[in-house]
């Protein structure tokens, strides 16, 4: 079965302790964290001191997903603040290979991010390093987009890629995700199902997880 990750980004802003207590009640496996920067991507939602404040209400693993220009700057902000998974996006001028090793270094997971547009070989140096790869199946910035299914392919590529080599590293998608999106990157090879607007956007948190596994 999938691990479905909600993401705050759609959540009540006013309320974020209750949201992650009916999202963890839901059957939610992990939380994840859009962090933007207005510079990487064209809007600005929350910093470490967020996640910090959240991370006393539950045990469950959060995703501090790195939508920043300079992440090897921030990522040990977000691990201090308790995150338990790092994203960041193959797209940033950065040392990935330097920043991976000193994220797992730490103790904590590391995920590479790729956005719609780029090729799906410029994750392949990395595939044997990493704990997870997330596939952005929206242009990342804002939520409530519709999902594109031109990355599936993608999807399918790195399952195939990570059988033929017998790696264990887990993928994700992340945009666009409802109950019938998840179906088609379930089949693709998915692991991991980021989802905001279509959780939030219902009452019953555990019904719509539950419709997405």
């Amino acid at each position: 079965m999938v691990k479905v990750s909600p993401s705050l980004l759609s959540a009540d802003f006013s309320n974020l302790k209750e949201e992650i207590k009916k999202l963890v009640e839901g059957g939610a496996d992990r939380i994840h964290f859009d962090i933007m920067d207005g510079h990487f991507v064209p809007n600005i939602t929350f910093g470490s001191i967020v996640l910090k404040s959240l991370r006393k209400f539950t045990d469950i693993p959060f995703e501090a997903h790195l939508m920043i220009t300079d992440p090897d700057k921030y990522w040990k902000d977000f691990l201090d603040a308790g995150a338990d998974i790092i994203g960041i996006h193959i797209e940033c001028d950065v040392d990935h290979k330097s920043l991976i090793e000193k994220i797992k270094s730490s103790g904590k997971r590391v995920s590479i991010v790729l956005n719609p547009p780029t090729e799906i070989e410029k994750v392949y140096p990395f595939v044997g390093i990493v704990d997870e790869i997330l596939i952005m199946s929206v242009n990342p910035g804002f939520g409530g987009q519709k999902f594109i299914p031109d990355v599936v392919p993608k999807i399918e590529r790195l399952s195939k890629l990570r059988e033929e080599k017998s790696l264990n590293f887990l993928i994700g998608v992340d945009g666009g995700i409802n109950e019938e999106t998840a179906k088609v990157v379930k089949k693709a090879g998915a692991d991991i199902l980021v989802a905001g607007s279509f959780i939030f956007k219902g009452k019953d948190y555990k019904e719509r997880i539950g419709r997405l596994k």
